[in-house]
């Protein structure tokens, strides 16, 4: 992991005001190439756009992204394993869902997209933070990004792409604390550096039983 930049601020956590749940939306009509990233400052400024293979060779571009945690009634948190056909990361265990924004595309709207796209779930969802990180993949690329962090509380049906997904399940958060820290190899790098700021937010949910 590499978190000391030189030519950059330090790690930025931000906590953003919580105005209840975003409605839900239909999400067909969005588009699903997601082939660029959004290229940002420390600030989150817009300043290009990349494809995004490019943005994550060397030492990584400063870029956009968004996670989702998606919880149940049980306060049990929803995580997918990545297809073993990724680019990075394959077959291991992530968050709900994350993913980029594409240039012109408001970063509420393509999170609820892909939630639907990875894991056939139409959530409304809320943000409530976001954090800069650099962490180096197991292939070598970088993960270099600014992350929009946003949660959601769904019941129903899980129905994964198996393009994007290769399993799911849900865990209680006591189980997932313990698990990032002392079994790294089977969880995305980002996972570790995510995680803080949904744990920050928890008391404020409507969960009645959340074991932390």
């Amino acid at each position: 992991m590499m978190r000391n930049e030189d030519d950059l601020a330090p790690i930025l956590v931000e906590k953003s005001e919580r105005s209840g749940w975003a409605r839900e939306r239909d999400t067909n009509d969005m588009p699903t190439n997601r082939e660029e990233v959004i290229l940002v400052d420390v600030k989150d400024n817009e300043i290009g756009s990349m494809d995004k293979i490019t943005a994550h060779v060397g030492d990584g571009r400063l870029h956009r992204a968004f996670s989702v945690f998606i919880l149940n009634d049980h306060g049990q948190i929803l995580l997918q394993r990545r297809a073993f056909s990724k680019y990075h990361c394959p077959g291991l265990w992530a968050n709900s869902c994350c993913s980029h924004p594409q240039p012109g595309e408001d970063i509420e709207d393509s999170a609820q997209t892909r939630l639907q796209e990875e894991l056939g779930i139409n959530a409304a969802i809320s943000r409530i933070g976001k954090v800069l990180y650099k962490v180096r993949l197991p292939n070598g690329l970088v993960e270099h990004e600014l992350d929009h962090i946003f949660v959601g509380f769904y019941r129903g049906n899980v129905n994964p792409n198996p393009i994007e997904v290769s399993d799911c399940k849900w865990v209680d958060v006591s189980t997932l604390k313990n698990d990032v820290s002392t079994d790294t190899d089977s969880y995305v790098p980002w996972l570790r550096e995510v995680l803080p700021v949904l744990l920050q937010s928890l008391p404020s949910f409507p969960c009645q039983k959340i074991n932390t």
